[in-house]
Formats: C-alpha cells, sequence, structure tokens
C-alpha cells in the first residue's frame, strides 16, 4: 500500500493505492469529518485497498493542512461553507483523476464520516457521475440539519456571527443539495446508510426518517441502511467493514 501526499488544483490529499493499479482501478473518493482531516481515514483506505479500490482523501477547507486560526464558533459559523466546498471540489479531484489517466471507467464511489457524510450526500444530489457512495452518520436534508444546528446552538446560548436574514438565504441556498427531494439521485444508485441510534451531532432520525418514508416500502431502491442501536456519533469497526465491503462490491 503507497500513501502519497500530492496537491491537486490546491486541494491537499492522500492519494491511496498499489503498484498493480492502474487507469482501470475504481477509485473511491473518501471524505473526512468535521475537526478532523484526511490521514484519521486511513483505515478505510486500507480496506479498500485489499480490494482492489484506489483512494483519495481529501483535506477540507480549514482542515488538516489547510487549517484555519479560527475559533471553535467561527468554525462552527463556516461548517457549510466548509460543506459545499468540499461538494464543489469532488468536481475538481473527479477532473484530476481523468485528466491524470487513474480514472478510464465510470467506476468512482463517494463516502464519508460525520461532515464527510454530509458532503457525499450533497454530491450525490448534484453529480450523476458517482456509481455508488457510502454515507457514515451523514442527512439525506441539508436544510433540516442546518435548521436543527441553529436551533441547537440557540438552546446552548451561542451566538452564531450570522443575522436572521443571512440564516434564511443560507438556508436557500442548501436546498439544492437535499438529496431527499431528488429522487432520480438515489433512486437507482447503490448507496449505504450507517447511523448510529445514540448519534446526537448528526441526528439519527434524520437518516431513519428518509429511509422509512422514501425508502422502505419501495422496491426498485438499491439504498442498504444500517441502524448500530448502541453506536453514538463513531463508526465501529463492524460498521467500516459493511460500508467498505458495500462499496467494494458496487464496483467491482
Amino acid at each position: 500500500m503507497i500513501v502519497k501526499r500530492e496537491l491537486w488544483e490546491s486541494i491537499p490529499l492522500l492519494h491511496v493505492y498499489d503498484e498493480t493499479m492502474n487507469e482501470n482501478t475504481p477509485v473511491v473518493v473518501f471524505f473526512h469529518g468535521f475537526m478532523s482531516a484526511k490521514e484519521h481515514n486511513l483505515h478505510y483506505a486500507y480496506q479498500l485497498i485489499q480490494k482492489g479500490i484506489r483512494v483519495i482523501l481529501p483535506d477540507a477547507l480549514l482542515h488538516g493542512e489547510r487549517i484555519g486560526n479560527l475559533s471553535e464558533i467561527e468554525m462552527n459559523a463556516s461548517f457549510w461553507k466548509i460543506v459545499l466546498t468540499s461538494v464543489n471540489e469532488l468536481h475538481t479531484i473527479y477532473e484530476q483523476l481523468k485528466q491524470k489517466q487513474l480514472l478510464a471507467s465510470d467506476k468512482i464511489g463517494v463516502s464519508g464520516t460525520s461532515m464527510g457524510g454530509v458532503v457525499t450526500s450533497g454530491s450525490l444530489a448534484v453529480y450523476p457521475w458517482i456509481k455508488t457512495a457510502g454515507i457514515c452518520m451523514g442527512t439525506a436534508s441539508y436544510t433540516k440539519f442546518a435548521e436543527h444546528q441553529v436551533k441547537e446552538f440557540a438552546e446552548k446560548g451561542i451566538k452564531l456571527p450570522m443575522t436572521k436574514n443571512e440564516q434564511q438565504q443560507l438556508i436557500l441556498l442548501l436546498d439544492r443539495y437535499n438529496l431527499e427531494d431528488k429522487e432520480e439521485a438515489w433512486k437507482h444508485r447503490p448507496i449505504i446508510f450507517w447511523h448510529g441510534e445514540r448519534d446526537t451531532v448528526v441526528p439519527y432520525e434524520m437518516s431513519r426518517d428518509f429511509y422509512e418514508q422514501h425508502v422502505l416500502n419501495n422496491s426498485d431502491t438499491q439504498i442498504e441502511f444500517i441502524s448500530a442501536p448502541k453506536a453514538g456519533h463513531a463508526v465501529s469497526r463492524s460498521g467500516m467493514l459493511q460500508v467498505t465491503n458495500f462499496l467494494a462490491q458496487h464496483l467491482a
């Protein structure tokens, strides 16, 4: 397994592969969580490499090699800017894979944990070229999660540096990325959701409600929903294996 630090169009990332791989090798782009960094998900890359998949691990804006000197409140206020930047940069990574002759097929998947799962969900809503995806502790609705965050901060007495009007404008902007509202984006694509029922950071109920309302009685979908009763906001080893096995199966 080779791990190389690279810079693709100003995006610092880890390119993980082995000597046997070529332009026909499937690729997974894996996004890390909030206040984390690319190298913290190398265990996912290890599992995927064993299954014959090239892995790209980018650093999100204001994270890892791109860290800024922001306070916790400023970072929280920047959450959606970070998410949308990652969604946009995924297209750059896709184009770079093509230009570098690392992706000659349509076998590309996207996955991530927490904020990375949120990035994955929004990316599915806007990029039809994603073949399969893994959403760990994410949400299928940007607007519902943003509204939840605003309410949660208010209850904790945290004042975000945003006016009411700016918050409303943000909600309108995020609507475009609501996966649950875009049936054509999820109905025929293999997607695995993993979520701990005790998650207090990204509410489990949002993932569960999407599955129960849109997927459960829809026999046409290829969506798998894994609910972990005892898990909080951390993916278990079994969850990690289930997600990587699912991605490998659908990129074979």
